[in-house]
């Protein structure tokens, strides 16, 4: 299973890239423009991604920072949003690699931030959770950005299949 996580952490750093390559030429007025996504503009929304990233990874990894909040800003600039970005994304990659296979079904406990509860469930399926809120709320910027420029890039899973080759030969059983 460990080769799945792998992937979805190489993924994701691919479909972030992409992501914001399509959004660094915007003017700061469109990528701040209130058009009505759950977390407002597209400055929202990415911040929103990378809070749920260090949230998640936190719990995971016991190592780093996150704020208390999900609508939290951590960087007011686009700039510095992208270097925490590719930060996490790499910190993401590092977790993963050091993942023993056994590790994904065992035991993993951790307390909520809007409710808080602690919960015990394993591994994997909290993993699984994290890269797919990811790519939720990526939807969410594609949409954004594809409404302000009238384009945005494919972020597909077998998009970055196929740019990579990973995923397409030597899969485990």
């Amino acid at each position: 299973m460990k080769p799945l996580f792998t992937m979805l952490a190489n993924y994701n750093r691919w479909a972030n890239s992409l992501l914001y390559d399509a959004v660094a030429p915007l003017s700061d007025a469109d990528y701040r423009a209130d058009l009505g996504a759950f977390f407002g503009s597209l400055h929202g929304t990415l911040n929103h991604v990378l809070v749920g990233d260090r949230v998640w990874l936190k719990r995971f990894s016991g190592q780093g920072t996150h704020p208390d909040r999900l609508d939290a800003i951590i960087a007011d600039d686009f700039a510095t949003l992208r270097r925490e970005r590719e930060a996490t994304d790499a910190a993401y990659i590092a977790y993963v690699a050091g993942l023993a296979e056994d590790a994904l079904a065992a035991p993993f406990s951790y307390t909520t931030l809007t409710r808080p509860e602690p919960i015990t469930q394993p591994l994997a399926p909290a993993l699984l959770h994290a890269f797919n809120h990811q790519t939720h709320h990526r939807g969410q910027a594609h949409t954004l950005l594809t409404r302000l420029t009238g384009e945005a890039p494919a972020l597909d899973l077998i998009y970055y299949q196929r740019a990579s080759g990973e995923g397409l030969r030597d899969w485990p059983a």
